[in-house]
Formats: C-alpha cells, structure tokens, sequence
C-alpha cells in the first residue's frame, strides 16, 4: 500500500464531471478518480474547512465514529475493476467497513486519517507526471485555490 494525498477537486470538461485527484506522498503518480458532485462538495468542503450551519453526511460519520469511540485509522482504496473503484475503512477496532472511495475520502480528510492505495491499484490506474508536466499540476492547484463548493451543484 502506498500512502496519497487529496490534490483536490475538479471539474472535467466537456462530460461536467466532478473527479478527485491524489498524488503518491512519496512517488510522482497521480491517481484521478471520477466521483458525483455531492461527493465533490464534501471533499472541497472539508480542504476549504467549510462548517456548514448543520452536519454534513461525512461530518454525521465522523461524529458517530467518536460516540461508538471507534477511529478511522486509514482509507484502503483496495481495487479497481472496470473502471469502479473500491474502498475500505479501516478502524480502530480492527473492523473494516466497504465504502466508496469518494465517501472515504471526504471522511478521511474530516479526522484526519492517512489514505493508502494498493499498489496494483495505482499500476492500473494512475498516471505519471514527468519533472517537466509539474508546471501543469501547479496549474491544477492554482485552479483548486479558486474554485468553490458551490461550482459543483447543478444548475435547475
């Protein structure tokens, strides 16, 4: 397992979907994956430190986690098939709960758990980056700085 960490969120154009990307903590791949919009929100949210007036689902997660004083101790993203990934909490209780990696991602980055990706995950799916492309990732970041929230729910 190789540990991530949450770049951000963004929009693809021309198909309008919300995708999140991670990168290796220690490597130069990246890891997009394609997620829906209520999805999106929540991990920009918890990167932007939005508290909403109410919990969202994730924070409603995150604090029933602390009644049943269990841990999240890291999000496994376990698998790849057909496109759909998969994913495992891991608490502390040795327990380990299915979960989407949208889900689990939002509610890593809402207690501050490690996200980890097997490696035969990030051989399939992942993309490298060359020295020379940074410059491109640095202009993903300076987007993700400008972006909020509110530009990933659909318009009526």
């Amino acid at each position: 397992m190789r540990e991530l960490d949450v770049v951000g969120v963004r929009v693809e154009m021309p198909s309008n979907t919300p995708l999140v990307l991670l990168r290796e903590v220690e490597g130069a791949r990246y890891l997009p994956i394609w997620i829906g919009a209520v999805e999106a929100t929540a991990i920009a949210f918890a990167q932007q430190g939005v508290v909403p007036p109410r919990p969202m689902t994730h924070d409603l997660m995150r604090d029933l986690l602390g009644a049943l004083e269990q841990e999240l101790d890291e999000v496994r993203i376990t698998e790849v098939t057909e496109n759909t990934f998969y994913a495992v909490l891991a608490l502390s209780s040795g327990l380990e709960v299915d979960a989407r990696p949208s889900d689990a991602i939002a509610l890593a980055l809402r207690t501050g758990s490690r996200i980890v990706c097997a490696e035969d995950v990030l051989d399939e799916s992942s993309v490298n980056v060359p020295d020379e492309e940074e410059a491109e990732v640095e202009k993903f970041r300076e987007f993700l700085d400008q972006i909020s929230p509110e530009d990933f729910e659909k318009e009526s």
